[in-house]
């Protein structure tokens, strides 16, 4: 049995035991029955309700006598054209031999005039019928209608939704959009032909995000519609990175006031784009004042509430809207619908006040001839080109059409049902079976798309992009520029021919709408303090990080042996620093070390040349030639320090100078030793040189070296050192130096030879009183004492030296080293060889000395 809507004292009769009939001459309905505007009663009649006026008078009732019925103004052409749609669809349903056959579908059409409280008072007159007194059937018939179609409006629709859920009776509505309304908790009986706004709000996000406007203005209307929309805009822009700048709420009852307020934030907002998410009735007043302060320049994206309006469009004053752009229902044509149209006339139906009223406005005469133009009835609608007669822009009237047929379809596949089961001929099927059959019905309507609903009632999304452009006439044309399809994967779901856009002003150039202007690379953004994330400063990279995309929000760092280049947005190799050969440090110290390896060539060719002389033969004159011949050695060392270091370079180069300095340094020591022995062997009954004679010379040499030669290979064998990139030093380059492995092993080698140094300095300073003419120990000792002081200032500067200068003061301790033992030994024999040749005697050398120690 179907539910059944009763008055409170109906109730309060029933409870009290008294019958219904026996008072059905005193229980009357207390207001003005509501009737439908236009109605066709049939087999099964479908309701619908639309907002055919604009809005109704209020009026304060004193509740001492009968209410008359609301009375409403200012009839909608467009509203107008969605009811006779409604009609022209059932017309055609009725015609169909396949769709329903035997039945004929009624229609109930009711006027809400934009009243939420006259759009329940139309539901609930749809479902309890509309007669005046009670009888004892009005609580068990069932509803008046099987279906609600409408409304137009999402908050009028939420009213109807909420009456006529508990009931189970469905209500398809084909403009209401409001993403509330798929809350199948709420709303159970509710459907749709158009999407939902959950849908066109992200796709606004996403188009927003698309032309690169990061900042927006936001106007709304002050609606279930407006105020839902704008919420999940802002969610999906939020998502997106787009900041809004201001969000507006009007509604068209608000005071000029409000408006005035509304226009005056949108001339002082910095964003160029603004979103209006407005019911058309409510986008009016708006308009006329922006017009009326001409503000010009701004890029407008609309909702498909009235972005497709024929009436704005139309409006020269609102020439400022060209290039809006905003997303539309998809466009069709209904075959046969403008002859349907223009051939509604009230001589149809004489007493039909509405068909008047609608002559009337369509043609601004009177039949009452109140006006200075009188009504003769031989106007003709086919020669006016208004909101009515335009069978271009059918989106939303084709919705109308499309809920008509899920109705029909519903009601079609219960009758074949029934009928292939066997069962009694079903006569009326109930709201509860309706909306049972409605969840699961999938059809074609002669436009070629499929129509079915989803688990909350919605239909797939699918949208055209809509760009107004101006037509020759001067009037505003709408142009396809684009689609947006939910059913697509989310990268393809919006689709843009930017091409094709004509934007603000008319122009071809895409505007610009930021609150600060895109970081170039190499910068990152530092949002401004205490304002949206979209409002920042470019702050340069720091050295070592990098960002190669514009509005980067972090500067990446550069992997460990990469670095920033000058403009910090790509990572380049690191210069790579080592002392190399063909730069100018590199190039002296090899030319410094070739003219002591020339020197010392120089020395020894004098030397040989005069072997047999006393001056070259004092002394031992083997260990002279291995001395000159470790100083060569000492020369050529301080080469492998220079260039790339490798593996190989990096082990030789400090064994070859810790092997040829003390190679070098046991020769010293030797000599100095023969000095200390020779003046011992003067002295009476002294037999010392005999135990120093030239073969333990030979052996001390070899053995003081060996010892250096285990300790390299100790040093080689445990840890040798290797190739290293330092990464520590500099940040900006890697220094490409020798890692000494051991650094016991490395100062076990300095430390060996210092050992030594120092032994020999003792000896030749002890030494440096011989009563010699030509004491060899005071310049052994001058040689030993510059050594030493070069290695001891060494070791700080090679801690404290970076990179490539540690390998140069290193190579300049070499040279100063080898230069000081060269010029200290040999320069003053070379001296008495070249230019006193007469003191190159075995007197003059054994001879006193007449001249005081130093």
């Amino acid at each position: 049995m179907a539910k059944k809507i009763v008055s409170l004292p109906v109730l309060l009769l029933i409870v009290y035991g008294i019958s219904v009939s026996a008072l059905a001459q005193v229980c009357r309905l207390l207001s003005q029955p509501a009737l439908p505007l236009l109605s066709a009663e049939r087999d099964i009649n479908i309701g619908a309700i639309f907002s055919i006026h604009i809005s109704a008078l209020l009026k304060m009732h004193s509740f001492t006598f009968k209410p008359e019925s609301t009375a409403c103004i200012s009839l909608s052409l467009r509203e107008f054209k969605f009811a006779q749609t409604l009609i022209f669809a059932i017309e055609e349903i009725n015609n169909n031999t396949q769709l329903l056959p035997g039945v004929s579908l009624g229609y109930k059409i009711y006027d809400s005039c934009g009243s939420i409280a006259q759009a329940i008072f139309s539901g609930m007159a749809l479902m309890n019928g509309y007669e005046e007194t009670l009888s004892d059937t009005s609580c068990s018939r069932p509803p008046a209608v099987n279906a609600i179609v409408g409304e137009s409006n999402s908050s009028p629709t939420i009213a109807l939704a909420s009456i006529a859920g508990p009931f189970s009776l469905p209500v398809i509505s084909h403009f209401a959009t409001c993403a509330c309304l798929s809350n199948r908790k709420r709303y159970a009986s509710f459907f749709r032909t158009i999407p939902s706004d959950y849908y066109q709000s992200r796709a606004l996000a996403q188009l927003v995000k698309h032309f690169g406007w990061t900042w927006v203005g936001t106007v709304r209307s002050r609606s279930d519609y407006g105020n839902n929309g704008i919420a999940t805009f802002e969610e999906a822009a939020k998502k997106e990175g787009i900041c809004i700048e201001y969000s507006e709420a009007i509604l068209r009852t608000d005071p000029q006031d409000q408006f005035l307020k509304t226009v005056e934030v949108i001339k002082k907002g910095t964003a160029r784009v603004v979103l209006a998410f407005v019911a058309l009735r409510d986008f009016y007043p708006l308009l006329k004042e922006i017009a009326q302060q001409n503000i010009t320049g701004l890029q407008w994206v609309g909702s498909e509430s009235w972005i497709t309006s024929r009436t704005v469009a139309e409006t020269k004053e609102y020439s400022f809207l060209s290039g809006a752009v905003g997303f539309s229902i998809a466009n069709v044509k209904l075959v046969g619908l403008l002859d349907f149209l223009v051939n509604v006339h009230p001589d149809h139906e004489p007493k039909n006040k509405l068909l008047k009223e609608f002559w009337e406005t369509t043609f601004q005469c009177s039949f009452n001839n109140r006006g200075s133009v009188g009504c003769t009835g031989s106007e003709k609608l086919a020669n006016l080109q208004n909101e009515y007669t335009d069978a271009s822009e059918l989106r939303i009237a084709n919705k109308v059409y499309t809920a008509v047929y899920a109705v029909a379809h519903t009601l079609h596949n219960i009758f074949q049902d029934f009928k292939s089961a066997n069962r009694s001929k079903l006569k009326q099927p109930t709201p509860q079976m309706v909306l049972n059959y409605m969840k699961d019905v999938r059809f074609t309507v002669k436009t070629g798309e499929e129509i079915f609903f989803d688990t909350s009632g919605d239909p797939v999304a699918r949208y055209d992009l809509v760009n107004w452009q101006p037509s020759g006439d001067g009037s505003l044309q709408f142009k396809n520029v684009g689609i947006y399809d939910s059913s697509l994967p989310s990268e393809k779901c919006l689709q843009v021919n930017q091409e094709h856009v004509l934007w603000a002003d008319n122009s071809r150039q895409l505007p610009v709408s930021v609150c600060s202007e895109s970081c170039p690379l190499g910068t990152r953004k530092a949002v401004q303090k205490g304002r949206p994330v979209c409002c920042f400063d470019c702050i340069p990279c720091a050295d070592g990080e990098i960002s190669n995309n514009t509005d980067s929000s972090d500067c990446s760092p550069c992997d460990e042996e990469y670095w920033s280049n000058e403009r910090k947005e790509k990572c380049v190799l690191k210069v790579i620093e080592f002392l190399s050969y063909t730069e100018i440090m590199g190039m002296v110290l090899c030319i410094f070390s070739f003219i002591g390896l020339l020197l010392t060539a120089m020395v020894s060719f004098l030397f040989y040349l005069h072997k047999e002389t006393p001056i070259v033969r004092a002394n031992n004159s083997e260990l002279s030639f291995l001395l000159l011949f470790s100083l060569s050695l000492c020369f050529l060392c301080s080469l492998t320090f220079i260039g790339r270091p490798t593996e190989w370079s990096c082990m030789l180069r400090h064994t070859a100078f810790g092997i040829t300095f003390v190679l070098c340094i046991s020769c010293v020591l030797g000599k100095t030793i023969v000095v200390l022995m020779a003046f011992r062997a003067t002295l009476p009954g002294s037999n010392v040189m005999k135990w120093f004679g030239p073969t333990q010379q030979r052996l001390s040499v070899v053995f003081l070296t060996l010892i250096q030669v285990i300790i390299c290979v100790v040093w080689l064998t445990v840890s040798p050192p290797f190739p290293y990139k330092n990464l520590s030093y500099y940040r900006e380059k890697i220094i490409l130096e020798c890692n000494l492995g051991s650094a016991l092993g490395f100062w076990a080698v300095l430390g060996y030879t210092g050992l030594l140094s120092v032994l020999c300095f003792i000896l030749a300073f002890l030494a440096r009183k011989l009563p010699d003419n030509f004491n060899e120990a005071k310049f052994i000792t001058f040689s030993m004492l510059i050594f030493c002081a070069v290695w001891l200032t060494f070791i700080p500067a090679y801690v404290s030296s970076p990179g490539k200068f540690t390998v140069a003061v290193e190579i300049f301790a070499i040279l100063s080293s080898s230069f000081g033992l060269l010029f200290c030994i040999f320069a003053p024999k070379c001296y008495i060889i070249l230019l006193k040749p007469e003191k190159n005697t075995k007197k003059q050398m054994m001879g006193k000395s007449s001249s005081k120690t130093i």
